[in-house]
């Protein structure tokens, strides 16, 4: 966050709400028409860079040079990402979903659950599915955490920040529910309340990734990684609507215990993790750690 610059929170998501619907619900319009496959997954991906390509026009538009270089260094820095934190980014999703399968199986949950899916469980037209996961990841945290989450922060503590932008990445997903073979719209149509636990298990997950990025001295990459295992473990294995919904559960309760345990830096609006403040990636201290 960048203390002589006065961040425009909403500026920003009134512009990144409106495009993002208005591409979003063009597409949901063209997906049910046979002859405009490639169209409408165009206006898809336009809506995924909406985040990011407000989120550059507002830094690179002002006049604050400090915004632009600190935008660079945290998106170009690799050595802001700290390497204890490396098990987490790889396993806290993995075994969130494995002890959500666990859960399951008291309930009366299959085993089967345990096997890699054959196909992803979306449609993506001619773009390929793992691609596609992949861009989502890095052109919404390029928005998100280059700009949206740092102007919550200004107004709020870390704690309120992430809670208002997991309400508001929830939200934003809503017009998939009308794109006609995605997935939001293939577990609305199968039951409604799988939907439901889809949009409020954004939430917790917002609140997980904007601590991951935080602790990593706000590595845009290392927001990027982990959204992209996120969305890779979700369709690895054969998991059950049902037990997504246990999964959301679990990811809440970890979410709680980190801020549980992390309280210092989520209820102050200065976080314990120091922030560099020359901006060039040659003169960043890596060992530089919270405490």
């Amino acid at each position: 966050m960048i203390p002589n610059y006065r961040y425009k929170p909403r500026v920003f998501f009134a512009a990144t709400f409106i495009l993002t619907y208005a591409f979003l619900f063009a597409a949901a319009y063209l997906s049910f028409q046979d002859e405009n496959d490639g169209l409408y997954m165009i206006l898809i991906l336009l809506a995924l860079m909406v985040p990011f390509l407000i989120s550059f026009f507002m830094i690179f538009a002002s006049k604050n040079s400090d915004l632009k270089k600190n935008f660079i260094n945290r998106l170009i820095n690799l050595r802001l990402i700290r390497p204890k934190m490396l098990p987490v980014f790889f396993l806290v999703m993995p075994l969130t979903v494995l002890v959500s399968i666990f859960i399951s199986l008291l309930f009366g949950g299959s085993v089967s659950q345990f096997q890699l899916v054959d196909g992803f469980s979306f449609s993506t037209g001619a773009v390929p599915t793992l691609f596609f996961l992949m861009l989502t990841a890095c052109f919404e945290e390029l928005g998100w955490r280059g700009y949206a989450f740092d102007s919550l922060q200004s107004r709020y503590t870390y704690f309120m920040a992430s809670i208002v932008f997991g309400i508001l990445w929830s939200l934003w997903h809503f017009p998939l529910i009308f794109v006609n073979n995605f997935y939001p719209y293939n577990i609305l149509h199968e039951n409604i309340w799988y939907a439901v636990n889809f949009f409020v298990g954004i939430i917790p997950m917002g609140v997980l990734i904007s601590w991951i990025c935080i602790k990593n001295r706000k590595s845009i990459p290392a927001a990027i990684l982990f959204h992209f295992i996120v969305n890779i473990c979700q369709e690895a294995l054969n998991v059950t609507q049902t037990t997504k919904c246990i999964e959301t559960l679990v990811i809440t309760v970890v979410v709680v215990v980190i801020i549980v345990l992390d309280k210092e830096m989520f209820f102050s609006k200065v976080s314990p993790v120091p922030e560099t403040k020359n901006l060039a990636p040659e003169t960043q201290n890596p060992a530089s750690e919270a405490h």
